[in-house]
């Protein structure tokens, strides 16, 4: 972080104190970041991130009061500026899939390093989905199966038909778990082409990032679990 750049505003959400302060024991020696807040429920982070503006709230999923995915429908409403990075103890979890649906722009296992954390942060505040896509493919292939009920802050995906053909190209390998630079080298153009085919599916499917994207291509059958 040079001088000019502010750090990376974090409110951490969890219900145990000792994972909260765990997470700020390990932002506060980096300066790109400081904490403003700290919520033990999902009610306490929604109202926390009206008062303090976080750029990014760390989430629990799993919380009384209000869990982490109601929480994150209502800052995805309330606060779409406000990007948040879903916690679970569980690798694979229906209520992160639920949480990426809702908008929210990454997922991590509570035990990861506190490298990646870090590294997932940077990544979320920039606008990009944080999440390895084949986890995240393992993730949607597992639960979901079905086209899920409409959620007001996700709206439904167009039919395939109204992208290109090389975009659906570029979708379905999306889909199954491929970075920009494989699928650049699996239909052989650009990584920068790759980019803006990425950037105009966002568009047209009207999703924020590579999750939401992601689970559109399953909930529209475009691909199924199995295919990556």
């Amino acid at each position: 972080m040079t001088q000019t750049q502010a750090p990376i505003r974090v409110l951490l959400a969890d219900d145990q104190p000792l994972v909260r302060r765990g997470l700020a024991l390990i932002l506060a020696p980096d300066p790109a970041f400081t904490v403003v807040a700290e919520a033990a429920d999902g009610a306490e982070a929604v109202a926390l991130a009206h008062r303090h503006r976080p750029h990014v709230v760390v989430m629990d999923i799993r919380m009384p009061v209000l869990d982490g995915v109601a929480a994150t429908e209502r800052l995805a409403r309330e606060l779409p500026e406000c990007r948040v990075l879903a916690l679970s103890t569980f690798d694979v979890d229906e209520l992160v899939v639920a949480a990426l649906r809702a908008g929210a722009s990454g997922f991590l296992p509570k035990d990861v390093s506190p490298e990646e954390l870090l590294a997932a942060l940077r990544t979320v505040h920039t606008g990009e989905a944080a999440v390895a896509p084949r986890l995240l493919t393992r993730l949607i292939s597992t639960f979901v199966t079905a086209p899920a009920s409409p959620r007001p802050t996700v709206p439904e995906a167009p039919p395939p038909g109204e992208l290109t053909a090389r975009e659906v190209q570029v979708w379905r390998l999306l889909a199954t778990g491929l970075d920009n630079t494989e699928i650049s080298g699996t239909l052989e153009i650009s990584v920068s082409t790759v980019k803006n085919h990425i950037t105009s599916i966002f568009g047209k499917l009207n999703v924020r990032d590579r999750a939401q994207a992601v689970i559109a291509a399953y909930e529209s059958g475009l691909v199924r679990a199995g295919d990556c």
